[in-house]
């Protein structure tokens, strides 16, 4: 079996949250996903995009680093129109991985062109959207995201199974693909995610919304073995 990966999401408001939630679990996972939404490409804008934050300034220009860095590698969940304008700040911020969505207004394409060689790019598919739009970026993209939740931007959203069809779709149509699953992600349907054909799991409120959250990671790491 290939190895399973369980990465923490972190969906938060402030920098100090931020710097909360990766405090709890630094040195207990490799990669957490930092969930970055813009307010137009969803609902709700999060840190940093919900008013000027001069932390992420300071990271952006290098003055300071990620909080956690020395023990985290970030992959940034970027839900956001016109990624294209937006990278750059993340690539300065040290992230080692960016989820770029299907459905975003602006150039795609671009932004994954810049992106190349650069970090690992991953690209994430909402539920309605056919995973035929692979295609068009296989060569250049190092993994898949694939949605398990309708409204994306949200923690605590239901889990929808359907999710699971269309990993055994992505692993018959790209053999050898990465395919991470974001949304709804739980103890109760890792394992089936998991023989689906999931390599990474993004795991958000069952986690960060258990009374012990390093006892919830302890036990997703359970069931790999």
């Amino acid at each position: 079996m290939a190895k399973i990966e369980i990465i923490p999401a972190i969906l938060v408001n402030d920098f100090a949250e931020l710097q909360s939630d990766i405090e709890l679990i630094e040195g207990f996972v490799k990669t957490v996903q930092i969930d970055v939404c813009d307010g137009q490409f969803t609902p709700q804008p999060t840190w940093p995009y919900r008013k000027h934050d001069e932390n992420f300034e300071r990271i952006v220009s290098e003055e300071e680093g990620m909080p956690g860095w020395e023990k985290v590698n970030f992959e940034i969940d970027l839900m956001a129109n016109h990624p294209e304008d937006k990278i750059e700040n993340w690539v300065q911020a040290g992230a080692t991985r960016i989820v770029l969505h299907a459905e975003v207004k602006g150039d795609l394409e671009k932004a994954i062109n810049d992106l190349t060689g650069r970090v690992e790019v991953g690209l994430a598919l909402s539920e309605s959207t056919p995973v035929s739009v692979i295609e068009k970026y296989r060569d250049k993209i190092q993994f898949v995201q694939l949605m398990g939740i309708e409204q994306i931007g949200f923690q605590h959203q239901p889990f929808d199974e359907k999710v699971l069809g269309r990993i055994k779709e992505v692993r018959m149509k790209f053999p050898g693909m990465p395919i991470a699953v974001d949304g709804g992600v739980s103890l109760e349907n890792a394992n089936n995610l998991i023989d689906a054909g999931a390599d990474r799991l993004i795991v958000g409120s069952a986690i960060f919304g258990a009374e012990e959250p390093i006892d919830a990671i302890q036990q997703f790491k359970a069931l790999l073995h």
